[in-house]
């Protein structure tokens, strides 16, 4: 009976994350990849064909064979959306990069403090989400505005004579995203320097390293992990953002989440839409697992 718990939860460790994906994204993403599919009517739900089960297998087969790829095609003919899939990995890419120069400097301090700090350390990086994630967004426009707090302190001290315009622009999008992205960055690093055996870098500098050699030789190679699960955990929602770019960006901001939720909602066009979003989707995804691949063949080789 022992032996049969065991394996009944060994396999229920595995069984649920594989479960937890079937629901919440491979059945979400085909139905949303089947819309993607069809054609917008001026009906509910708006886009045809609809599947209809008391039609049994037959009637199912019969509304597949008027799926299309005519979405796809509109979406490889309009600039549009070609330029709004660059400006958001760009726009992702540089907020990451940011994130990860501002990121890695706090986390480095983290793991170098005393142990009986290190927890209200923590705290404080975790503390901004016991406010809401809006909240935290509206608060960056009083900020932010020609008459907002920033430049009122900057012209005090007589840095500025003119307010500085940054509300509306592509700097307000990357203030956004750093500030609201900034703790998923810190704490895996963290969690990989706090790991890290400190003796090493002690050791690299008996040898006869800098400071700074050592850590770009040992240190920071042993925290890339740590790096990259930051600048993944960043980058990913970074490119679908919404409420940033639309709060704190300007009319000329183009990123592909307000063209999805412009298609979605303005102009009612689902089928487009879900073609957006499942490109969209492989953007993101087919990276990660290209990453993932070429990681467990280096574990591989160097098992």
């Amino acid at each position: 009976m022992a032996r049969i718990a065991s394996a009944f939860v060994s396999r229920l460790v595995i069984i649920i994350p594989y479960a937890w994906l079937l629901f919440f994204f491979l059945i979400p993403f085909f139905i949303v990849f089947r819309i993607s599919l069809s054609q917008t009517a001026v009906a509910m739900p708006p886009y045809t064909p609809v599947f209809d089960l008391a039609g049994g297998l037959s009637g199912i087969f019969e509304k597949m064979r008027e799926f299309s790829a005519d979405n796809y095609v509109w979406l490889t003919e309009d600039v549009l959306y070609f330029n709004a899939y660059v400006s958001s990995v760009i726009i992702a890419a540089v907020s990451t990069f940011l994130t990860l120069l501002i990121g890695y400097p706090i986390a480095y301090g983290m793991a170098q403090a005393p142990r009986s700090v290190r927890p209200t350390l923590l705290m404080l990086v975790i503390l901004p989400f016991w406010t809401s994630f809006l909240i935290r967004v509206y608060a960056w426009i009083a900020i932010l505005k020609p008459e907002g707090l920033l430049n009122q302190f900057l012209m005090s001290i007589r840095v500025i004579d003119q307010p500085l315009i940054i509300l509306n622009t592509n700097w307000a999008i990357y203030i956004g995203i750093v500030y609201s992205y900034l703790p998923f960055m810190v704490l895996p690093i963290y969690s990989a320097l706090e790991k890290m055996d400190h003796t090493l870098t002690e050791a690299a500098q008996d040898l006869g390293c800098t400071p700074i050699t050592a850590f770009w030789r040992v240190t920071f190679p042993l925290s890339l992990a740590g790096v990259v699960a930051g600048c993944l955990l960043v980058f990913i929602p970074a490119v679908g953002e919404f409420v940033i770019p639309d709060l704190l960006g300007g009319s000329e901001t183009l990123m592909i989440g307000k063209t999805l939720w412009n298609e979605f909602n303005a102009n009612r066009d689902w089928p487009v839409s879900s073609a957006v979003a499942t490109i969209l989707l492989l953007i993101l995804v087919l990276p990660i697992v290209y990453f993932q691949n070429v990681q467990a063949k280096a574990d591989g080789e160097g098992r």
